[in-house]
Parts: structure tokens; C-alpha cells; sequence
């Protein structure tokens, strides 16, 4: 008995000290990883419905059937009971389909390809990941940044990812979504961010030994702020091309934040293309999208790129 008590308040004492810690997928700081937390907690919640009476009721049973009650109800013929089975059966079918409405309706609104719903014209940021750093590259403004990513608060963004190294995954936890980053291939992201403030971003995929280093500072900063911003980088002294990409992709470890002031033009495309050897029948290069197409669809499909 009193090691059973001891348990007890030692786990009570734990859940006290988790109280201090951040749960950052529960104190979300963008739209997308607020849809989330609630997807999460509504799903958790549900499923809940059934663990939990069945957890109670384990005890229950154990306590008014034990061997010394002589008062509980003893039915040796007792075969079934319509109320039980409709019960055991009719929940957790309605649990399911609320679960099943609940996560077609997420998936398609959730869909990381989707460009979010916003009256403010999104920012685009290609990433490309390295061993063991982030490179970010924004080709409207012809800058580009290792290691920090400055975002405008309220401001969607779309991301275009890609890996010059092993297979990882791309996470800003406070911000919501996860998608791979593989070489030779674009995956697309949109996020945004509701309020200002340094978020964390990692790698959530073990690709090597600079694994544990390889995370990045994630900037949600005001207009005004960015714009200061972006001139800072534009004030740096050196730009990125093939040639200094070339050293820049080489493996470190804790790399530095760095800044260009300006970048080679389909850069990342190039970088893309690299992988592209395997598929024999594809020899002609890129061709940029004409004007025409890109007003026609604003957001191309990878499959539209890679054409």
C-alpha cells in the first residue's frame, strides 16, 4: 500500500513540473499550428470518450465483483442485453464517424500545398537544405539568408523545399505544418505567422551527425521590421552563386547565420536539377514560365514546374 502511494505522488509531482515546460504544439504563434492543436485536441477528445469509462469502469468492476462482496449480483445464466451491446456498439460507430467527417474536412483545409486564405499577397522563400544548415532564398527580392528566416506577421507564406544532402523534414513547430525535403525533388508549404517573435525551427528528420545542430531561427517580424531587414541583408558584402554555393553546401556543422546580398538567377532550380541525371530521358533544361502563365495560375503545380 504504501508503495502504491509512493507512485502516486510521484507521478502527481511530475505532471507538476511538466506544468514549466513550453509545449510549443500547444502555444501556437500561426493559423496553420492553431487549426492544429484544435485538430488534435478534438481528436484526442473524442477517442477519450471511449478509453476513459472503460479505464473507470475496469475499477469499478474489480471493486463490487471482488471475491469478498457478498452483496453483488450473481447471474451464472445471464447471456446478453440489447442495451449493452447497442452501447458497446452505437459509440464508438458514432465516434468514428465524427472522426472520419472530422479528418476528411481537416486533410483538404490542412493540405500543405494549399495556399491559405488571405488578402495580403504571400511571400515566396525557397529552402534548400544542406548538410548541416538552411538555406533560404527570396527570389522577389534577390536575397538569401543561412540559418534565419525572416517572415512580415500576417503574411502568408509559401515555401518551396527542397534537399542538396540526405532526406529530411522541414518543422517550424510554433507555426504549424512538416514536409519533407528530398533531393531532386519540390515539396510545397504555406504558413503564416499571427504575432511576432523568434520561433524555433529544426530538422525533424535524422539525416547525419550535425543532426542536433541543424535548426534555424524563425523571424516573425513587423513590415516595418522586415524591411529593415531585408536592406541588412542587402547590405551585406558577398552574393551567392554557383561558385560560393559551392562552398556553402559543403558539411558543417553550427554554421553561422549568413547573409547574400544577392543571388544567381535559377539557383535553386539548379540546385534541383543536380538529381535529375537519374531520368535519362529528360535532357532539355528548364524554361522559365511565361507571363502569360503565371497570371493564368498564380500558384503552379510541381507538375506544371517540372514541364
Amino acid at each position: 500500500m504504501k508503495r502504491t502511494i509512493a507512485y502516486c505522488l510521484a507521478s502527481l509531482a511530475s505532471l507538476f513540473l511538466l506544468t514549466g515546460c513550453n509545449l510549443v504544439v500547444f502555444n501556437p504563434k500561426g493559423q496553420v499550428a492553431t487549426d492544429e492543436r484544435d485538430l488534435i485536441i478534438l481528436a484526442t477528445g473524442l477517442m477519450l470518450l471511449v478509453v476513459v469509462p472503460v479505464i473507470v469502469l475496469m475499477f469499478v468492476f474489480a471493486y463490487r465483483y471482488r471475491a469478498t462482496n457478498k452483496n453483488a449480483r450473481y447471474s451464472p445464466r445471464w447471456a446478453s442485453s440489447h442495451k449493452i451491446e447497442a452501447v458497446v456498439w452505437g459509440v464508438p460507430l458514432l465516434i468514428i464517424i465524427a472522426l472520419g467527417w472530422v479528418t476528411w474536412e481537416t486533410t483538404h483545409a490542412l493540405d500543405p500545398y494549399r495556399p491559405l486564405d488571405s488578402d495580403t499577397p504571400p511571400i515566396n522563400v525557397q529552402v534548400v537544405a544542406t548538410d548541416w544548415k538552411w538555406l533560404f532564398i527570396y527570389p522577389d527580392l534577390g536575397i538569401a539568408s543561412v540559418n534565419e528566416l525572416a517572415l512580415p506577421v500576417h503574411t502568408p507564406v509559401s515555401f518551396t523545399i527542397t534537399s542538396d544532402a540526405a532526406m529530411t523534414s522541414f518543422f517550424i513547430p510554433a507555426l504549424g505544418g512538416q514536409i519533407y525535403a528530398m533531393a531532386g525533388m519540390q515539396t510545397k508549404l504555406h504558413l503564416i505567422a499571427n504575432e511576432t517573435g523568434e520561433f524555433r525551427g529544426i530538422a525533424a528528420n535524422y539525416n547525419g551527425p550535425g543532426f542536433s545542430d541543424m535548426h534555424f531561427a524563425a523571424l516573425s517580424l513587423s513590415p516595418t521590421d522586415f524591411q529593415t531587414w531585408v536592406t541588412k541583408v542587402k547590405g551585406a558584402s558577398k552574393p551567392l552563386d554557383h561558385t560560393s554555393y559551392a562552398q556553402l553546401a559543403k558539411p558543417t556543422i553550427k554554421h553561422p547565420v549568413t547573409y547574400y546580398s544577392a543571388v544567381q538567377e535559377r539557383l535553386f532550380l539548379d540546385i534541383v536539377d543536380k538529381y535529375e541525371g537519374m531520368n535519362k530521358a529528360n535532357k532539355t533544361r528548364r524554361a522559365p514560365l511565361s507571363s502569360a502563365q503565371k497570371r493564368a495560375d498564380p500558384h503552379p503545380s510541381l507538375l506544371a514546374e517540372e514541364q
